[in-house]
């Protein structure tokens, strides 16, 4: 029933395309026919010409008309290109009539030229005419106007669209200095800077419905949060133009309104999918923590890859479900499993390892809430610490070619019993991985760590307060008015994750980050600059159509247990190395002897099992010297260069 019905939509398409072409091609005709009466009488020798000149045109016309194929242009979305065809075509009609008319007693060679610079001028001012009268009828069913932020190619492709969703251009806001008011670019007036924008939107009609249309793609972060600002000063609703390169015809691309992800002050980087797909594809892959935020995107970007099986690790019942949920609408075909299991139970994790042998493991498993993990410290040390050593050796032992430990800004100097968690993790991974490059083998388990801040919309983190906070009316609240934290989004995260781990295991040749790699080097995601929470804040009840401190207070609470105003990415000591792949840097921070963890990590466990959280920290500190417990969210630190903010301010 479906082959039937895709096949009646192809015959019904065919037909519709037949159609067209043959009526454009009657209307080229005789609009060459027309040019020729035109040159004719312009040259003043009509009746010396056989068969009269509208016969002569509309031949010349026709049979030039196909090797250019301009009676296959629909002429409502005609641009540069299709002119310069349609110029093509008049320039050969042109020289078939001149070699028509070269006979004897035929007239003069002139009329071909002057054939061939009118059909031009008939056949490009028709289309042109119906294109005005187009967008004129089109502009007069909705009464949006529109004024667009840009000047690019890409505000060209929306200037074609705009007719034909309803919009109304009423004139550019360029970012060019060079660009002045009172100029006029593509037919359309220049407003003014966009700097102007509010004073243009305030000197604007009440009465009109006005938008603003972004359709500069590289107008983000803090040049679009002051377009965002300016316009909502004023009520102006902002909307986002859309990737439009790939579409054609009469399809239309919805504007979407200004995403956090817009906002932040970073341009995403693309993974190279050559280099994932021949690290992922055909393999046996375990994920950990595969219902958490970062654990399903993982599972989801891998599945797009091809991998033979996939193990769906969690401790959580819900959450792996919602993720298996995702896998049947999205990739049916592959080949999954559910474990439900205990990162921290040795002999759970051996059973999944013998019986699924997986070859790659990515390791999200962790518990990351900052004072949850500070209320419970023996329980945050056995899972982050405890349960990453049982995969790693299980994952040794059973042959997987590599680990990748998934780690934080937060084990960076940590303050929190969760980043020095963290940072021991990443230093048994680091010893795991230098001890096995070491040896050169090529059956040798390779771990490779990658850190990284924040990912926007995570499960615990601020953004998803923050939205909840909103629906309850507010008020929003912020530790800190000078805390700062770097952002991602979590797809990005994850696929720079994926890229990490192919130059890590070698799918994706990079010298330099060999090199590093054997002296123990961690990948750090680029993160671009911190946001200022508040700033976020601020941003989300903007985006939300209210206002800052009039509809929706923000409240100042104090740092939290563990909390520190700034994370870092690496040590001040470290120097981060580029490698071969955009977004990725390597940090080197320092290592320690395999023996040496592995003798204070069996004391650590031994005293978290004992619920002795004293011993343990004390561990803690061995192993990590730099670790300056905040167990009371005492305000230790201010960001360098950051200056004080009023805490009323709102």
């Amino acid at each position: 029933m479906a082959t039937q019905s895709s096949s009646a939509h192809s015959l019904a398409e065919c037909l519709r395309m037949t159609r067209t072409i043959a009526l454009n091609c009657v209307l080229d005709t005789v609009l060459g026919g027309l040019a020729a009466s035109l040159a004719a009488w312009a040259c003043g020798y009509h009746a010396a010409l056989p068969g009269g000149a509208p016969v002569l045109g509309m031949a010349g016309l026709a049979v030039a008309g196909w090797p250019f194929r301009i009676f296959q242009q629909h002429w409502r979305f005609a641009g540069r290109s299709d002119f310069w065809r349609l110029g093509g075509a008049c320039v050969l009609a042109a020289v078939l009539v001149l070699g028509a008319t070269a006979l004897p007693g035929m007239a003069a060679p002139a009329f071909g030229m002057v054939y061939g610079m009118a059909a031009f001028m008939v056949l490009a001012g028709v289309r042109g005419a119906y294109q005005y009268w187009r967008q004129g009828l089109m502009g007069l069913a909705g009464r949006q106007r529109v004024i667009v932020v840009g000047d690019g190619e890409d505000a060209s492709r929306f200037l074609t669209l705009a007719p034909h969703m309803g919009r109304r251009v009423a004139g550019l806001v360029p970012e060019g200095r060079q660009r002045r008011p009172g100029r006029r670019l593509r037919g359309l007036p220049v407003l003014g800077q966009v700097g102007d924008l509010r004073a243009i939107l305030a000197a604007l009609g009440a009465d009109e419905d006005w938008m603003v249309v972004v359709a500069d793609p590289h107008c983000r972060g803090e040049r679009l949060s002051a377009v965002l600002r300016m316009a909502h000063e004023t009520g102006t609703p902002v909307r986002c133009m859309p990737d439009l390169s790939g579409l054609t015809g009469t399809a239309r691309a919805p504007l979407h309104p200004v995403r956090l992800a817009d906002l932040l002050p970073r341009q995403p980087v693309a993974p190279d999918e050559q280099g994932l797909a021949s690290m992922l594809r055909g393999r046996r892959v375990l994920v950990t923590g595969a219902g958490g935020s970062i654990g399903a995107e993982l599972v989801r970007q891998i599945a797009r890859h091809g991998p033979a099986e996939l193990i769906l690790l969690d401790m959580g019942e819900y959450p792996l479900w919602q993720v298996d949920i995702d896998l049947e609408a999205t990739a049916p075909a592959l080949q999954r499993h559910l474990v439900l299991a205990d990162i921290r139970d040795p002999a759970r994790i051996e059973r999944v390892f013998a019986r699924h042998r997986p070859e790659l493991v990515f390791h999200a498993a962790a518990l990351k809430q900052v004072p949850m993990v500070e209320a419970n410290p023996c329980e945050g040390l056995l899972t982050n610490v405890t349960g990453t050593r049982i995969v790693a050796d299980a994952a040794s032992r059973h042959g997987v070619r590599a680990m990748v430990l998934v780690s934080t800004d937060k084990a960076v100097n940590p303050a929190s019993v969760m980043g020095v968690s963290k940072r021991i993790a990443e230093m048994y991974c680091q010893a795991l991985d230098a001890r096995a490059r070491r040896a050169g083998g090529a059956d040798a388990m390779r771990c490779v760590t990658v850190r990284f801040g924040n990912v926007m919309g995570s499960t615990g983190s601020v953004i998803p307060l923050f939205q909840h906070q909103l629906a309850r009316g507010g008020p929003l609240t912020v530790t800190d008015p000078r805390m700062r934290r770097y952002f991602m989004t979590v797809s990005e995260a994850v696929g720079l994750v994926l890229q990490a781990s192919a130059c890590g295991t070698g799918a994706q040749e990079d010298r330099l980050a060999a090199a590093l790699l054997r002296r123990g080097g961690v990948f750090v995601l680029d993160m671009g600059t911190p946001v200022r929470i508040l700033d976020l804040a601020r941003q989300m009840i903007v985006l939300a159509g209210l206002r800052p401190g009039r509809d929706v207070q923000i409240r100042f609470t104090g740092l939290r247990p563990g909390e520190k105003l700034a994370e870092d990415l690496f040590y001040s000591q470290e120097i981060l190395q580029p490698t071969g792949c955009p977004g990725l840097r390597m940090a080197t921070p320092r290592t320690v002897d395999l023996a040496q963890v592995v003798n204070i990590m069996d004391a650590l466990t031994v005293a978290c099992r004992q619920g002795d959280s004293a011993q343990a920290l004390d561990l803690a500190r061995r192993l990590v010297p730099e670790f300056v417990h905040n167990p009371h969210g005492m305000v230790t630190q201010v960001p360098a260069g950051q200056v004080d903010v009023e805490r009323n301010a709102s």
